[in-house]
């Protein structure tokens, strides 16, 4: 990764201060939050400015309702190489604690990205908010800034399909196994990255074996069976079919990510990888033999193939 990563609690680096700032949650990095960014980064050139684009770790959401499941789209190292690839200079990364949390929105505004982050410019979505109780919008922002020298812009909704891009929709999207939709609102497709891990090797033993990732903050898809493609160590890309929920013919039940990667072999334990979920194949099923689940795991390789080489 060759942006640096910045922390809003410390003083912006001299050589970036004077930047415009494309702010917002940005997980997921979907058509809507692209708009933003976008319009930050064409501000920015056009008057040689420093671009930069923000993001809040953790999610509001998990700091005001720490109990929720799991909804992560993109992990802080996936965002980074997404803003990166936009055409950034930098990723800014907001602690979201107790501390931001009870920061007035004047105060976020003047002592935040005024004092210490050196601002010039800003760039949000038209239903941004901000400050302690929500209580600054893109209104407070447009005039708070104006008094500090901030200017500040705001970018409407992108829609596709007739409806608003968002990350719940995208959401909704892969709770169903609705690759596509998902696919054309991030405009890639959904990836989980993690670190291979050992798991019970039951799957070599029977023809089929699995780099096992766990789910961690990631939203959960539905379960069930996808055509899949991953990246390995190197950026050598691989296809495979991979069962995302608890293996329901196993005991105990144990939530992971297993793809099986076709015409490969080779030792990944410890090494991160990520897996695009591209085709939703079939929800998870209990089998009352292996012979059985072994029939339709070779079934369900033959159809991955297929979808994958766009023959499905």
């Amino acid at each position: 990764m060759s942006i640096p990563r910045l922390s809003a609690a410390q003083p912006m680096p001299e050589s970036l201060r004077g930047g415009v700032i494309a702010l917002g949650n940005f997980d997921g990095f979907h058509r809507g939050h692209q708009a933003v960014a976008g319009a930050a980064l064409a501000w920015a050139r056009a008057e040689g400015r420093p671009a930069i684009i923000a993001t809040f770790d953790p999610h509001p959401v998990r700091f005001f309702a720490p109990d929720a499941p799991p909804f992560r789209l993109t992990t802080l190292d996936q965002r980074q190489e997404l803003f990166e690839a936009a055409g950034a200079d930098a990723m800014l990364v907001f602690e979201f604690g107790a501390e931001l949390a009870g920061t007035t929105a004047e105060d976020f505004v003047v002592r935040l990205l005024g004092e210490r982050l050196g601002v010039a410019g800003v760039v949000t979505g038209e239903d941004f908010t901000f400050g302690k109780g929500r209580g600054g919008n893109v209104a407070v922002l447009r005039e708070l800034g104006a008094r500090h020298g901030i200017g500040s812009r705001a970018v409407g909704p992108v829609s596709e399909d007739g409806a608003v891009v968002s990350s719940s929709r995208i959401r909704e999207a892969l709770e169903a196994g609705d690759c596509a939709t998902a696919t054309h609102l991030l405009t890639r497709p959904f990836a989980i990255r993690g670190e291979v891990q050992h798991g019970d090797k039951v799957g070599r033993t029977i023809g089929f074996p699995t780099a096992n990732l766990a789910m961690g903050s990631y939203l959960r898809p539905r379960y069930g069976i996808y055509a899949v493609t991953a990246t390995l160590p190197g950026g050598h890309v691989v296809h495979g079919a991979a069962n995302m929920g608890i293996r329901p013919s196993f005991d105990p039940p144990k939530e992971l990510l297993e793809p099986h990667f076709f015409d490969w072999s080779g030792d990944l334990y410890g090494q991160e990888i990520e897996v695009e979920f591209h085709h939703f194949l079939r929800p998870e099923a209990k089998f009352d033999s292996l012979d059985a689940l072994t029939a339709q795991m070779e079934a369900d390789c033959l159809k991955a193939r297929d979808l994958l080489a766009g023959r499905g």
